[in-house]
């Protein structure tokens, strides 16, 4: 999937990614989300930056995930895309120590693979399943791109069901 994701031409990921971006705004705006929790994309990962701008200008609370030790995220609140740092992994995440500690109307999840009965293939560390199973009142949304669903990604009884997952078909 790596391989695949890494392929995807630059036009037709900037279009997939900003028809993501619509539909999870689209979300936000019908559950009247007041915090999301959204991923800072590295690599190939879907860009939802075009996103987080958009929910930073309506005053949207932003946590981004910042990767720790021994399989823990710390939930920083996001304030302007312009003050970000390198983590650990390629990951990124805000420069700021605010720390979230609240409550999530929407959790955006990243991953590797993605099945029919919306579960995910993550990137073997447990972060989110950790994370996720902590906030069982948000709603959890996987994004991916068409070539990452699969009929069923193996599962193990900690991880943790979406309750959506967003893709475009191929065109």
């Amino acid at each position: 999937m790596h391989i695949k994701r890494a392929n995807v031409n630059g036009d037709k990921k900037l279009t997939y990614d900003l028809e993501i971006c619509n539909k999870l705004e689209a979300l936000v705006d019908e559950i009247k989300a007041k915090v999301v929790h959204a991923y800072l994309p590295m690599g190939k990962e879907i860009d939802i930056t075009p996103l987080l701008e958009k929910l930073l200008a309506k005053n949207i609370t932003v946590v981004s995930p910042k990767t720790l030790k021994n399989r823990q995220l710390q939930n920083l609140v996001l304030n302007t895309l312009n003050e970000i740092e390198q983590g650990v992994f390629g990951t990124k995440h805000p420069s700021n120590t605010v720390e979230h500690t609240g409550n999530y109307d929407l959790i955006i999840v990243p991953g590797l693979a993605f099945d029919e009965y919306n579960y995910r293939l993550g990137y073997g560390a447990g972060y989110y399943d950790n994370f996720l199973v902590n906030h069982p009142n948000a709603l959890k949304v996987g994004i991916f791109y068409h070539f990452q669903k699969v009929h069923k990604v193996p599962t193990e009884p900690h991880d943790v069901k979406l309750d959506k997952i967003f893709y475009l078909e191929e065109k």
